[in-house]
């Protein structure tokens, strides 16, 4: 990730008067587009999510007990394709064409987050949900007021992350319930910090793409980076403090 600088040292946070307006409006709708974005994707995800709950496919596809079909593997692996495919081939992708990517791995996320119906109970689910979602409004508020750097965080953060994805891979093969304890505590804390740090990045960008035709693809690559912090941290929490339906 780059470390971009934050809009208020750039020349436009300088600029006096209607410059100065005019910056601040822009960032304002900029920062509004990457919000709606995020968030149309999460209820999206929700919304599929619920509906194919309810089918009998879901419990085909992922038998908690028995593992999942062929199937129900390639609808949990394909999200993983489509953001690797917006992640390296965004420079070569249009806008248009991002979006609809954005789309369509927010409908695939819930067709594989489905399975949390199998195993937790809907209110268990909706308390998490609605938690999640106000630590998170905290967290990136957060993020986009203070004055501090948060890059060096930003930094060790997405380094703990991959140790996190690392332990988690050999709990697979462990087993162990300690293990997936910590794992857990340790994935809020990381997608929180996440959260704060890419809202402030996000917001820093701004200054580099204002008035270009880049804009838009920043847009919704932001909204992307903000909707994977919100549904891991959503996730993690849910392992923590979700009832189970056993």
């Amino acid at each position: 990730m780059a470390n971009w600088s934050d809009p208020r040292t750039s020349a436009a946070a300088y600029a006096p008067g209607a410059a100065r307006a005019d910056y601040d409006a822009g960032l304002r709708s900029y920062m509004l587009s990457v919000y709606n974005y995020m968030m149309s994707g999460v209820l999206l995800t929700g919304i599929v999510a619920l509906l194919f709950a309810q089918t009998g496919w879901v419990q085909a596809m992922f038998n908690p007990n028995g593992g999942a079909s062929a199937l129900g593997w390639i609808i949990t692996l394909s999200p993983l394709a489509v953001v690797f495919a917006m992640s390296f081939g965004q420079s070569r992708m249009s806008t248009g064409t991002l979006q609809t990517l954005f789309w369509v791995y927010a409908g695939l996320m819930g067709l594989s987050l489905s399975t949390v119906f199998l195993v937790y109970t809907s209110t268990s689910i909706a308390q998490v949900f609605f938690a999640t979602a106000a630590g998170f409004g905290a967290l990136s508020l957060y993020g986009y007021t203070t004055k501090r750097d948060l890059s060096g965080l930003g930094t060790f953060l997405i380094m703990g992350l991959v140790g996190l994805i690392v332990a988690s891979i050999a709990n697979i093969f462990i087993g162990s319930g300690t293990m997936s304890l910590v794992i857990s505590v340790i994935g809020v804390l990381i997608f929180a910090g996440l959260t704060a740090y890419d809202t402030q990045k996000i917001k820093s960008i701004y200054a580099h793409v204002a008035g270009t035709d880049m804009i838009g693809k920043v847009v919704i690559m932001g909204a992307l980076n903000l909707y994977l912090d919100f549904i891991n941290m959503f996730l993690f929490l849910l392992r923590l403090f979700g009832s189970s339906r056993n």
